[in-house]
């Protein structure tokens, strides 16, 4: 093989190299270790919500966050804790507050300049991929809904 072929080889395996990194590159990761781009989502409304677990109307508003879950398959619904908690520690919160939604371990980008200052703290992100609205204090899966659908009609 000759110099220059072996200088496009090198060019053409770097750059598959660099494509497959940044293809495979994920934003956050949940508890249950599945991986995400925040792009996957692209055309769907998202709903994220930061809770504690000494924050009691964080833990007040589960209920209604898993029914909102359950009644909406087609809007994501994701927890995010407040605190640096271990896996462990996280999965153990899960199971005692019976939390049916995925919780995010590993958030390596998001869509919003800051964690929130106060809890509960839910944010909603429209289908192009930007923040539709924050809403602070406890909220029902009736509400949530309710907004969702005013904002689509927006």
């Amino acid at each position: 093989m000759k110099k220059w072929q072996w200088a496009a080889l090198a060019i053409l395996a770097l750059g598959t190299g660099i494509l497959a990194n940044w293809t495979m590159k994920k934003d956050f990761v949940t508890l249950d270790g599945e991986a995400y781009q925040w792009q996957d989502f692209n055309g769907q409304w998202v709903v994220v919500n930061y809770f504690a677990r000494w924050c009691a109307p964080c833990l007040r508003e589960i209920p209604e966050l898993n029914r909102f879950h359950r009644e909406n398959q087609d809007i994501p619904i994701f927890a995010i804790s407040f605190d640096p908690l271990s896996k462990e520690e996280l999965s153990e919160l899960r199971d005692t507050y019976q939390i049916a939604f995925p919780i995010l371990i590993n958030i390596e980008a998001v869509l919003w300049p800051q964690a929130p200052k106060v809890l509960p703290h839910t944010i909603i992100i429209n289908p192009q991929g930007q923040v539709a609205i924050e809403l602070k204090g406890e909220q029902s899966a009736a509400s949530l809904k309710q907004l969702i659908d005013q904002l689509q009609g927006s």
